[in-house]
């Protein structure tokens, strides 16, 4: 099993001076305890207008300061959104952090999922899947040597020759963003790996990888003429301290993730509120007042606890066969002290326990073989993206954030 770690940047109010920089420069030392650690993955997303809940819209630049400041971690876009990005500037940067890392460059793509992000770029909900395959359709050729060119519906590209070009051939390996279950297959029919942002049970995660290898092994579909990469990760909150008690009490980000997820994800198209007329985090603590009993439910899930609970429920996890476990760590108000502690407690009592697993390496072999023939699982239990102890909130309501 591999280990990641997640990055939405996020930043609740209220906002002062020299609080996006801290945000930042904190988040690129996180990454520098994880490569120290042996972590195997840093993963950053792509958004953009998302006050409060994501200041990353510019994913490569940070990734390109951490290839700097790293030397084996690898460094994920996760994801790209090739709906508000021309092909030729996504080819470009992807090759372009492949080299200033030495190689270490993991190429994950997805479409964005509101209309805040995609009306200013000139995109919409209903077009935006198509957008993404053609534009996959139009970038893979220009990872080879030479020229190539594109005439589609949303994109006209003359012959060029996009330089530079990757250090791994034939390029980097290649991931989507799924949220749902529907997407998961999808990723699994196209090749990709699969991003899994959902926050899900060892059960749904067993469901979901049979759902997402029978998708690949018996309905592959290439999109372009690119290298397939079976392998699905899914997130997990996170936060690991000497005990239960202490971690979840280190772990509030987690539900502040969850509620600001819930409470945009309920309204037309997940549309944001206008900017500065919800402060995110006032919400969050008035549910939170409300709602006792349910954040500390939320706070039972995930891998949130000390080294031995975490254990016990990575034990379940590995027996679903998921290929990564990507942990979420800096959310809300998580302070950094509290995130390099868990990454380092984490790594010397947890990681080493799951780090070899020839019985997983077998059973993936078998099954990309055909050798291994896996059950078609009703997956209808395991829909939900939040999983049982997730937060549950009513839609967004604009209201004074603070200034």
């Amino acid at each position: 099993m591999k280990f990641g770690i997640f990055y939405e940047l996020q930043l609740p109010r209220p906002w002062q001076a020299g609080g996006e920089l801290k945000l930042y420069q904190d988040a690129l030392t996180q990454l520098e305890t994880a490569d120290r650690c042996g972590y195997d993955h840093a993963w950053v997303v792509e958004h953009h207008f998302l006050e409060e809940y994501s200041h990353s819209p510019s994913p490569e630049s940070f990734l390109a300061a951490a290839s700097q400041r790293t030397k084996n971690i690898r460094l994920g876009h996760g994801i790209f959104q090739l709906t508000t990005n021309h092909p030729a500037r996504v080819a470009e940067r992807v090759a372009v952090l492949d080299l200033l890392s030495n190689g270490r460059c993991e190429f994950g793509m997805g479409e964005s999922a509101s209309i805040t992000e995609l009306t200013p770029f000139g995109r919409d909900m209903e077009t935006k899947k198509e957008v993404f395959e053609e534009a996959v359709r139009a970038i893979f050729p220009m990872f080879k040597d030479g020229g190539s060119e594109h005439h589609g519906k949303y994109f006209d590209i003359p012959l060029r020759n996009v330089v530079p070009k990757p250090v791994q051939k034939p390029h980097p390996p290649l991931w989507m963003a799924c949220s749902q279950l529907p997407t998961i297959e999808r990723a699994g029919q196209h090749g990709f790996g699969a991003l899994g942002f959902q926050f899900v049970s060892a059960d749904a995660a067993h469901a979901w990888v049979h759902a997402y290898y029978n998708a690949m092994t018996k309905r592959l579909k290439k999109l372009a003429d690119y290298q397939i990469n079976p392998n699905m990760a899914l997130v997990s909150f996170f936060m690991c301290a000497r005990t239960d008690e202490e971690a979840r009490a280190r772990a509030d980000g987690a539900t502040f993730f969850q509620f600001a997820l819930r409470f945009y994800g309920a309204s037309q198209n997940r549309a944001r509120p206008d900017p500065g007329t919800v402060n995110m985090w006032d919400e969050y603590n008035k549910w939170k007042r409300d709602n006792p009993e349910a954040q500390e439910a939320a706070l039972r899930g995930g891998l949130i606890g000390s080294p031995e609970t975490i254990r016990k429920k990575l034990r379940r996890f590995r027996s679903s066969h998921i290929d990564q476990v990507i942990l979420l760590n800096q959310a809300g108000k998580n302070s950094h002290e509290h995130i390099c502690d868990s990454l380092e407690l984490f790594a010397k009592e947890v990681m080493p326990e799951f780090r070899r697993d020839p019985e997983h390496e077998a059973w993936k072999a078998g099954v990309m073989s055909g050798a291994i023939q896996l059950e078609e699982i009703d997956t209808e239990a395991f829909r939900d993206r939040y999983g049982k102890l997730a937060v549950t909130v009513a839609p967004a309501k604009a209201a004074a954030a603070a200034s």
